[in-house]
């Protein structure tokens, strides 16, 4: 075969190259930070009276705000937005990066391969049945509210099990993030959310869990038959990708033997380890109301449990477990990022008066358009405020005597929320969760946006289908 000689590449073109290069997601998040602060000098500001309620969380009082003394970002207040975002995500910061570390000591061990490998064997062209077992797993945590943000860690397994069906990274980021946060969105028995929600709306604590089972489990087959859609058609024709010719922006080494670990005896005691310090922890929540602290507590042990099964020498795990935590370094790093541009809103006292303009515009509406309307305009108050019980804590107090003004059961209110609450998650760049996903695939946040919009537009129009039968059918507190 004879060899063509490739042109060398010009100055001209590596100039037209790097002003098409898309912004790293940093930069993404810092634009939107500078925008907040401005935003600062616009909006007038404004608070609420707060209580506190049982959970020692500080709720508004409707029917309470005014205007106050306007304070503007200034320029320092910027950057140091960023340290304290930092700060007051550090726990979840750290989860990561231990998660990270751990998850490398376990690869070493060679446990993670001969899991796919194993999975690879039982699911042989039939890769959707790999997806629907992954996310099918996820929401089920998801819906719990047991690992929405520690999803974090998880990533690099979708990628490996994407390129062992020889997709791509979103197909990778999809099956892990989306199948959490379906779950999310459409929760059951979280208690951060749907139990927090519950607890200001004065609704029996998860009350009308049967409907949204319902509700969960068709969000649930729609999100997986849109990833098996575009996974197909990756799969059968791999220039339809989204990422086009790099579908592992951050592609390495690992993953090139899949297929080839046969599983041993270390091998399941270490998937044994993990899977057994999952449910202690699982049970830990809802037992003894363990938090992220307690999670990562866990993940140490499973390291030295992983250390001892797979006879690792103490100074290899460490060194390993360094490298594991500065591959999600990146990823981590930008949950406190995305923070900061909540903390330049609420310094700036703001985020009263966005919540009060929701309340004079949906307030006219009656029955189900209000109901509607609550649930779209959570929505894009969730681009903004992304934590789920900060969100609940700020808009549960206004949206529950709305909805009796509006002639409609509390309950409904507290779906609105939950549903407004998830389903922007999956694309809003205020998302630290999201951004740190993006960043460990290496998948641009604008190529994402082109994958996950049509589904978040699917979502929504099931969330309205939702809220119509249940205005209908007077879905009450039990």
């Amino acid at each position: 075969m004879v060899n063509e000689k490739t042109e060398p590449e010009t100055d001209g073109a590596k100039k037209k190259r790097k002003r098409l290069q898309l912004p790293d997601a940093y930069v993404i998040l810092f634009i939107f930070l500078v925008l907040a602060a401005v935003a600062t000098y616009i909006l007038p500001a404004g608070t609420f009276d707060t209580e506190t309620s049982s959970e020692g969380i500080d709720v508004i009082v409707p029917g309470t705000y005014e205007v106050i003394e306007s304070s503007p970002a200034g320029f320092l207040d910027i950057f140091s937005a960023i340290v304290d975002g930092l700060i007051s995500t550090s726990s979840l910061i750290f989860l990561v990066l231990i998660i990270g570390g751990v998850f490398a000591v376990i690869e070493k061990t060679g446990a993670i391969d001969a899991l796919v490998t194993k999975i690879i064997r039982i699911t042989r062209n039939k890769e959707w049945m790999l997806i629907v077992m992954v996310m099918a797993v996820f929401s089920i945590f998801g819906t719990l509210g047991i690992i929405v943000n520690a999803v974090i860690a998880f990533i690099p397994l979708g990628i490996i099990l994407a390129k062992s069906m020889k997709m791509d990274a979103i197909v990778g980021v999809a099956i892990i993030y989306l199948g959490a946060y379906t779950g999310f969105g459409v929760a059951i028995l979280d208690p951060l959310t749907i139990g927090f929600a519950q607890e200001i709306a004065e609704v029996p604590l998860f009350s009308g869990a049967p409907e949204r089972v319902v509700m969960y489990v068709v969000t649930l087959i729609f999100s997986m038959a849109y990833v098996i859609w575009y996974a197909n058609r990756v799969k059968k024709d791999p220039s339809r990708s989204i990422l086009k010719d790099n579908p592992f922006p951050k592609d390495s080494k690992e993953g090139a033997a899949l297929g080839k670990q046969q599983m041993e005896t270390k091998h399941l005691l270490v998937l044994a380890a993990l899977t057994i310090g999952i449910g202690a922890y699982v049970a830990g929540v809802f037992m003894a109301d363990w938090s992220l602290e307690e999670m990562a507590a866990v993940f140490l042990v499973i390291m030295v449990a992983t250390t001892i099964i797979g006879k690792i020498h103490v100074n290899e795990m460490v060194e390993t477990f360094i490298q594991g935590a500065n591959a999600v370094l990146y990823g981590a790093l930008i949950i406190g990022m995305a923070r900061s541009i909540v903390v330049i809103l609420e310094n700036g006292m703001i985020l009263d008066t966005v919540v009060n303009f929701m309340a004079v515009v949906t307030e006219p509406f009656t029955s189900t358009m209000g109901a509607i309307m609550l649930f779209i305009g959570n929505g894009l108050f969730n681009l903004i405020v992304t934590s789920g019980s900060g969100q609940a804590a700020i808009v549960m107090p206004i949206m529950a005597p709305l909805a009796d003004l509006m002639g409609f059961p509390r309950q409904i209110a507290v779906q609105a929320y939950t549903m407004g609450d998830g389903f922007t998650n999956i694309i809003t760049p205020l998302s630290g969760v999201l951004m740190a996903n993006l960043a460990i695939a290496g998948v641009p946040y604008t190529k994402w946006v082109k994958f996950a919009l049509p589904l978040m537009a699917i979502w929504y129009i099931l969330g309205i289908i939702y809220i119509i039968i249940l205005v209908a059918i007077n879905w009450g507190p039990v």
